[in-house]
């Protein structure tokens, strides 16, 4: 699994594109509202992107921080097991950083940024690669051999 985090328009996209610029299967939050599942005909490469889009539509008032990060965590696990089900599959995981900046005044607006934060604190513990991108410029922060 690959983990690309960094702020928002901050040219995560572009990069990612850059770094698999064939046979990909592309989820985004902003086309998909809901999380997708693994299926038939994707190509080796899926391509997860907005992450905290798809944790805030989880949110649900009526259930603990931890209930809502362990959905959050299996939906990315059933993408993990796809991934490691064909040795030429790769899981790229598209995030945009909301830790920064104001914390929000609303209940629901700072659990989402709580969950969001720790659901990537897992993926990255768990990624083989992981890659910040600020203003287009990357900086890899975990990589082990068997990515790019």
């Amino acid at each position: 699994m690959h983990f690309v985090t960094g702020g928002a328009f901050n040219g995560k996209r572009k990069w990612v594109k850059q770094h698999y610029p064939e046979d990909t299967t592309w989820f985004s939050a902003s086309e998909y509202p809901d999380w997708p599942v693994p299926g038939e005909n994707l190509r080796s490469v899926v391509i997860l992107e907005g992450l905290e889009l798809w944790v805030k539509k989880e949110m649900n008032a009526e259930l603990s921080a931890d209930v809502l990060l362990d959905k959050n965590i299996k939906k990315i696990e059933k993408w993990m097991e796809w991934e490691q089900n064909e040795e030429n599959h790769r899981l790229v995981l598209i995030g945009t950083d909301i830790s920064k900046g104001i914390v929000p005044m609303e209940k629901e607006n700072r659990l989402h940024r709580d969950i969001t934060g720790w659901l990537y604190q897992r993926i990255t513990a768990r990624a083989e690669r992981v890659d910040l991108v600020w203003y287009g410029i990357s900086q890899t922060l975990k990589s082990r051999e068997r990515f790019k």
